[in-house]
């Protein structure tokens, strides 16, 4: 069965859909459908939703649609690159480790225990520390936030796959590692690669947005979801929108990503209940 076709056939599989393809939209459009910049004091301070501005404006007077919008094109951008670079270094490392076993295995296994066996929220304020809060740094942190477990996911899938008859008539033929590993095992590691990827930015989404939330993420005025919840929870009591908004932007898209990646294990036959947020 093919696997839109068994996806589709799931309500939460099509509401996960719904949810991600509604904030990718709202992400890639955001320049456009934003009325106001979203770091320009443009109205009254916490004015409520309604008229003028849509979903009410900030503490400082900025408009509260703006800044959503644009803090999810933030949010995606950020950990989309570092899942992204996280799946394809790990599925690389991992296989490469199952393949060549011995010394490299070893020393990837240990350097990946030293980093699972850190606390999530130590590492990451560490890393904060030393490197600072740009784009780049938080890319770089998703990345090996979530490097060790697709290694260790992919390397044991890669195992199984190492010993059976097609790699041994690849190795017979004469072709080299670097060809057994790239064009024989990683394409039939596929399958946990994408369910991977699916799980991990879940989780990314729910890392960052509780790294501003502590203020480790991003710096004012960019619109970040979890800093924006943090900045509201002083006005909770008169203003719970400035909360509520943001939570609802996270939670949903959240949502949406566990609908999906539980769908897409399913329809491969796969369990997608593994892993917590910022260990593995």
């Amino acid at each position: 069965m093919r696997i839109d076709t068994f996806a589709l056939r799931r309500p939460a599989a099509v509401v996960g859909l719904a949810l991600v393809a509604v904030h990718l939209a709202l992400a890639l459009f955001s320049p456009w459908i934003a009325p106001f910049d979203p770091t320009e004091l443009v109205g009254g301070r916490i004015e409520p939703p309604g008229g003028e501005f849509l979903l009410g404006t900030d503490a400082l007077g900025r408009d509260y649609l703006s800044r959503l919008l644009h803090g999810g094109r933030m949010a995606l951008f950020v950990t989309f690159t570092g899942v992204v670079a996280a799946v394809l270094a790990g599925s690389l490392l991992g296989v490469a480790a199952a393949y060549f076993g011995g010394t490299l295995d070893d020393v990837l296994m240990r350097l990946c225990d030293i980093k699972l066996a850190l606390p999530g929220i130590l590492f990451v304020s560490l890393f904060i520390t030393g490197f600072g809060e740009s784009f780049g740094v938080l890319v770089t942190l998703v990345g090996l936030v979530y490097l060790p477990g697709v290694i260790r996911i992919v390397r044991a899938q890669a195992l199984t796959q190492a010993g059976l008859g097609y790699v041994k008539a690849a190795q017979l033929r004469g072709e080299s590692a670097l060809s057994v590993i790239v064009r024989e095992i990683l394409p039939n590691t596929l399958d946990v690669v994408y369910v991977e990827f699916a799980i991990r930015m879940s989780h990314a989404v729910l890392l960052l947005s509780t790294m501003s939330y502590l203020g480790l993420g991003l710096s004012p005025p960019t619109p970040d979801w979890g800093l924006m919840v943090s900045e509201g929870v002083g006005q909770l009591a008169f203003a719970p929108w400035l909360v509520l908004f943001p939570a609802a932007f996270i939670s949903s898209l959240v949502i949406g990503l566990n609908f999906g990646a539980e769908a897409l294990a399913n329809a491969l036959g796969m369990d997608a209940s593994r892993g917590h947020v910022g260990g593995t």
